[in-house]
């Protein structure tokens, strides 16, 4: 079992101090989503202050599935490598229903992508290369066993109160983030409730580690023999550890599931005798779907299961996390560095409660089919899984967790609904990777988008044309945006000098990806959210496009 990190405590220097130090950013919780969002900060040059109860932290794998998404957000701070050497690469599901296969599907729709369509790989070595590159910034400064005890915020910022082992202290900030999970004592001292359902079945984590000939597939049994009249799911994870969820029911007795006899009964049942396996770690669920009303509260903002939770089916609740740091991250850092206005933040809070939506309708309907409420429910359910042996409209009845995929944000916050866009690619989705080749390096489209800033992608398919990129460095942008040139591999690379950087289309991708013809111009967020397409060249457009997203504060909030 690989050791869940261990933060070392060092006594806080405001503990000295007589008058309260002000920051700009305190994130409240060292989890997965906490984490993310201080190293994608520090990447930008914004600094925070990360508290933590816990010396220790996440043990079990918990989160164990991490989306093409969040992988790409993941690869963008730095962690790529490392996720790619220890993950376990997946894309094929299989369904089965009592003792037979009903039909199998494969999530990799299509090939060339930098990232894979799913990686399983334990949280805990997430949250360990988070908080070893955070400390390595030099911008996050992570304080564990400093718990909050109570805040106060308003309009222009916010204060915590903060016990730790030498005593309190009090700190202030500009931005609070709340990511202190699901029993969030920020939201709970605010008086937030949370709206949705609670669902009442009991299920069975357990990690286990073997060495069985499984290929690394998602598994998953409806009624299966071995656990007749609920579900199973089994998945791969490194270091020959296997994930096995065991639906309980809702009358299920948790102390005594939990106990490592029953626990090793229920797994006799399902493997094969030969194999031998020893229990790494063991853990009983219920799960909600439900989410606070708004995200951001003037000064305060929440963010991953302080926010919202969703069931574990989809694997929806750590990608959909990841996704609000990286929606938030790039937000603060131009409030706090590039003079936006705060009203910006209003865009975090419409598009991320717009995307957790959509996870909590596909997580409940997972929800209901897996663990039906009622017997019209379960009857349909029967009925749906003979079905899906011989047909595939019974196929597309079958829910057994539909996986995690970024929303599509046109028409919500900042994103216009543009029906010129005819193209596969609209403003609102996120950026789709592609290979592109740099000088003679291979390499992925992704690893140049929102390096920076905003990005300008110009499309050129003639050595000859010129599009007006010669002036692209008139644009005006409050905030660094980089300008790159995609050219078609036949094409002569041009020597511009307001141009950042030159990548080919060597497999013709890029355009096809993106529907780009001579002259395109694809204009992309710091979060990789593809912000506008212009059919050419437009300076004024460009700019109109950029003062939208990123509103400048006025006198009186500058301040502030």
């Amino acid at each position: 079992m690989h050791q869940p990190p261990s933060l070392d405590y060092k006594k806080p220097l405001d503990i000295n101090l007589s008058v309260p130090r002000k920051v700009p950013v305190v994130i409240v919780g060292a989890g997965l989503v906490g984490l993310t969002l201080a190293l994608d900060l520090a990447r930008r040059g914004v600094p925070s202050v990360v508290l933590e109860t816990r010396q220790v932290l996440t043990e079990g794998s918990r989160a164990i599935v991490f989306a093409q998404r969040s992988l790409e957000i993941l690869q963008r701070l730095g962690l790529g490598e490392r996720l790619a050497e220890k993950g376990v690469n997946w894309s094929l599901s299989r369904i089965y229903h009592r003792e037979r296969e009903s039909f199998s599907f494969d999530f990799k729709t299509e090939p060339y992508f930098g990232c894979p369509a799913f990686l399983n790989i334990q949280q805990t070595y997430i949250e360990q290369w988070l908080i070893e590159d955070c400390l390595a910034s030099g911008w996050v400064d992570l304080r564990c066993l400093n718990t909050v005890t109570s805040l106060e915020s308003n309009s222009v910022g916010a204060s915590v109160m903060v016990s730790c082992p030498d005593g309190s202290y009090r700190l202030d900030c500009d931005w609070l983030i709340a990511c202190d999970g699901a029993r969030s004592f920020v939201r709970n001292t605010l008086n937030l409730p949370l709206f949705g359902r609670h669902f009442h079945d009991h299920f069975l984590i357990v990690d286990v580690e073997m060495k069985p000939d499984f290929p690394a597939e998602r598994r998953f049994w409806f009624d299966p023999p071995f656990h007749p009249g609920h579900s199973v799911l089994l998945h791969k994870q490194p270091d020959n550890l296997w994930r096995v969820d065991f639906q309980l029911g809702a009358e299920a007795d948790p102390a005594f599931e939990k106990q490592p006899a029953r626990v090793t009964e229920r797994l006799k049942a399902m493997l094969d005798p030969k194999i031998t396996f020893r229990i790494d770690w063991i853990s009983i669920y219920t799960f909600r779907c439900r989410r606070l009303e708004n995200f951001v509260h003037s000064r305060v903002v929440f963010a991953g299961d302080s926010a919202h939770e969703v069931s574990p089916f989809g694997g929806r609740g750590g990608n959909g996390g990841i996704q609000d740091a990286d929606n938030l991250a790039w937000k603060l850092c131009a409030v706090v560095k590039h003079g936006a206005s705060p009203k910006l933040l209003q865009s975090y809070d419409e598009e991320r409660v717009y995307a957790a939506d959509e996870n909590i309708i596909n997580s409940t309907r997972s929800a209901q089919f897996i663990t039906p409420p009622n017997h019209a429910i379960e009857t349909l359910r029967q009925a749906s899984l003979v079905l899906s042996e011989t047909t595939a409209m019974g196929r597309t009845f079958v829910n057994s967790g539909r996986l995690s995929r970024p929303a599509r944000l046109s028409g919500v916050g900042q994103f216009l609904p543009d029906t010129s866009v005819k193209g596969r690619v609209k403003p609102g989705d996120v950026a789709l990777d592609a290979p592109v080749k740099n000088g003679d390096e291979n390499s992925w489209l992704l690893h140049f988008i929102g390096r920076k800033g905003f990005t300008l992608l110009c499309y050129r398919l003639s050595s000859n044309y010129d599009g007006g990129v010669n002036h692209i460095e008139d644009i005006n942008s409050p905030y660094p945006l980089e300008i790159i040139t995609v050219v078609s591999a036949t094409v002569e690379q041009p020597t511009v000098a307001s141009i950042d950087i030159t990548l080919v289309d060597h497999c013709g991708l890029v355009a096809k990806r993106y529907d780009l013809a001579c002259g395109s111009v694809v204009l992309f967020r710091p979060d990789q959210h593809v912000l506008d397409v212009f059919s050419s060249f437009n300076r004024d457009d460009i700019e109109k496009t950029l003062a939208h997203s990123m509103p400048i504060a006025t006198y009186a909030e500058r301040k502030i």
